[in-house]
C-alpha cells in the first residue's frame, strides 16, 4: 500500500507529523470506518447539504414538478416557466450555502423573483388556453407559500 510506504519514510519526509501519518495509515488499513467513503448520503444522515434542511427548498422542488407536469402547450411559455422554476430551486440552494447575511439575502431575493416569474408564466399560459386553470391555481398556491418563506429568509 502506498500510504504505508510513505509512512515508513515518514521520519524523513514528515518530521513532526510522523505520528499523525502512522495513525491515519492504521485507521485506513484496519478499515475502522463505520461507512464507506464514497460521498453518497446514508439513510441515517440525510440531509447532508444546507439546502436539504430548508422547507422552502422542498416546496420549490414540488412547484418545479407541478410546472413540468402542467403540460403547457406554448413552447416559449413552457421553457420560461421551467427555467424560472429550476432557477428558483438553484438559487434557494445557493442561498442556503452562503455564509454572510447579505449573500444569503441576494440569492433568496433572486429565487423569489424566479418563483413569481414561473407562476406568471403558467398563469399567462392558462389565460391563453395553453394550460389548465387548475394547474395554474395549484402552482400559484405553492408560489404564494414560497414567496412568504423567502421573504422571511431575506430579512
Amino acid at each position: 500500500m502506498r500510504l504505508q510506504a510513505v509512512a515508513r519514510r515518514g521520519d524523513r519526509v514528515y518530521g513532526e507529523c510522523w505520528e499523525v501519518v502512522l495513525f491515519m495509515v492504521r485507521v485506513l488499513s484496519a478499515a475502522e470506518r463505520t461507512r464507506t467513503m464514497n460521498n453518497q448520503p446514508n439513510a441515517n444522515d440525510c440531509p447532508v447539504l444546507p439546502h436539504h434542511r430548508l422547507r422552502v427548498y422542498g416546496i420549490a422542488v414540488e412547484m418545479l414538478v407541478l410546472v413540468r407536469d402542467a403540460g403547457i402547450r406554448d413552447a416559449k411559455l413552457r421553457d420560461e416557466a421551467l427555467r424560472a422554476a429550476k432557477g428558483a430551486c438553484l438559487n434557494i440552494a445557493e442561498g442556503a450555502a452562503r455564509v454572510t447575511r447579505p449573500d444569503k439575502a441576494r440569492a433568496f431575493t433572486i429565487a423569489r423573483g424566479e418563483v413569481v416569474e414561473a407562476c406568471a408564466a403558467i398563469e399567462i399560459a392558462a389565460l391563453l388556453g395553453d394550460a389548465r386553470g387548475e394547474d395554474a391555481r395549484r402552482v400559484a398556491l405553492l408560489a404564494d407559500r414560497i414567496v412568504a418563506m423567502l421573504t422571511r429568509l431575506i430579512r
